[in-house]
């Protein structure tokens, strides 16, 4: 394995655990008893191996487990290993797994059963340095394993905030994600429909360069009101993106906005039919906002891939049922008219935004070939007044 470079606070630690030895042998070594007088040499050679054994603590990361087992085994002959052995141990209980901390631990207590069986016959001085040694490993085990648990403890806290942070990222980029494609749809659907009726008259007058003066003047106006309309609804949905939302919501067209939308359909030229929306109780404003967009869609493509057939629109439902939602157009007119407009081209993306929104929406929307045309149907629940939805 790869070592790690030790950073200025583990060298810090580390030779304060030095120091702290060191002082624990200078300050005990007065109260360790001894049997007879073993002489100066014995004591010079005592010290120098406690020296050593606290010099030996900066190998303690490197190699904790070999060193406390080291200087526990020569602690029962050398009196001043006793700080050194402590510190080893503790860096054990501290850092290593449980396995090696338990052999340590044993192989540190393992004379105190001799120890209690020799008790009476030892004398009060012996046993109460014998007494105080394994007090002071039980609670350097004890602290190491305190270290250790903290540790652990904070370590898996800063993974919970790490995960925590990564699923809030995630909530993040998945609400932008939804209102980009919202955003997307809203811009569709508001600047489709007029940009519609813009390409089919500019087309108009682009090919039918012969067409009387007065139909002329009509179809610039429908284009310079309907450039005016996307304009303006651009406006609109550029000033939701800006607006704060503490400033409340923008007005959204709902279901009873329905005629005045086939009024310019109509006004267009196009051959619309509405039938509804219903009277009495409006539909929650999800609801209509819905139904309107999806009628708004169809029309333009109408417009688009049929010029000139006929649409029928019907609108029915109740509370506490649905709201059924149906656009029927008949096949393009311009098929028996080899000088007509072309249709006009589309990214195929309409229908497939009106399903997510009628999904979004709790409804659902079919659409296809019908026998005699393009058939659009949607089903949109419509909840009562009690539940929240009604106005």
């Amino acid at each position: 394995m790869r070592r790690i470079p030790r950073s200025r606070r583990d060298w810090a630690a580390d030779l304060g655990l030095l120091l702290f030895a060191a002082g624990f042998a200078a300050v005990s070594s007065q109260s360790i008893p001894v049997d007879g007088d073993p002489g100066p040499v014995w004591r010079a050679a005592d010290q120098v191996v406690g020296g050593l054994g606290c010099a030996a603590i900066l190998l303690r990361r490197r190699w904790p487990v070999q060193l406390a087992v080291v200087l526990l085994l020569a602690g029962s002959q050398a009196h001043y290993l006793t700080g050194p052995a402590m510190v080893a141990v503790f860096t054990v209980a501290a850092t290593r797994p449980w396995r090696a901390t338990a052999w340590v631990a044993g192989l540190a207590f393992a004379p105190l059963p001799l120890l209690l069986w020799q008790l009476p016959d030892l004398a009060q001085d012996r046993a109460s340095s014998a007494a105080t040694y394994f007090a002071l490993l039980a609670g350097t085990v004890g602290w190491g394993l305190f270290r250790r648990s903290r540790r652990q403890l904070i370590a898996s806290l800063r993974e919970r905030a790490e995960l925590a942070e990564a699923d809030a990222e995630l909530r993040a980029e998945r609400a932008r994600r939804e209102a980009r494609e919202e955003i997307a749809r809203e811009m569709h659907d508001v600047l489709g429909h007029h940009l519609s009726l813009l390409s089919v008259h500019a087309g108009a007058l682009e090919f039918n360069t012969a067409a009387p003066r007065d139909e002329i003047t009509r179809a610039a106006g429908v284009i310079r009101e309907s450039a005016h309309l996307a304009l303006s609804d651009l406006r609109e949905v550029i000033g939701v993106l800006r607006a704060d939302p503490s400033d409340g919501d923008r007005p959204q067209p709902e279901l009873a906005d329905l005629p005045r939308l086939v009024a310019e359909g109509r006004a267009a030229g196009g051959r619309i039919e509405l039938t509804g929306p219903p009277v009495g109780p409006t539909p929650p404003p999800l609801v209509g906002r819905t139904a309107y967009r999806i009628v708004q869609e169809a029309m333009t493509n109408a417009r688009k891939h049929a010029p000139g057939a006929a649409v029928a629109i019907r609108v029915a439902g109740r509370p506490a049922d649905r709201l059924t939602v149906e656009i029927h157009n008949a096949p393009s007119a311009a098929t028996a008219r080899p000088d007509s407009l072309p249709p006009v081209g589309g990214g195929g993306q309409g229908l497939v935004g009106l399903a997510e929104r009628a999904r979004l929406a709790g409804g659902e929307l079919r659409a296809g070939p019908a026998v005699d045309g393009f058939l659009v149907r949607a089903w949109l629940p419509w909840p009562t007044a009690e539940k929240g939805g009604g106005r």
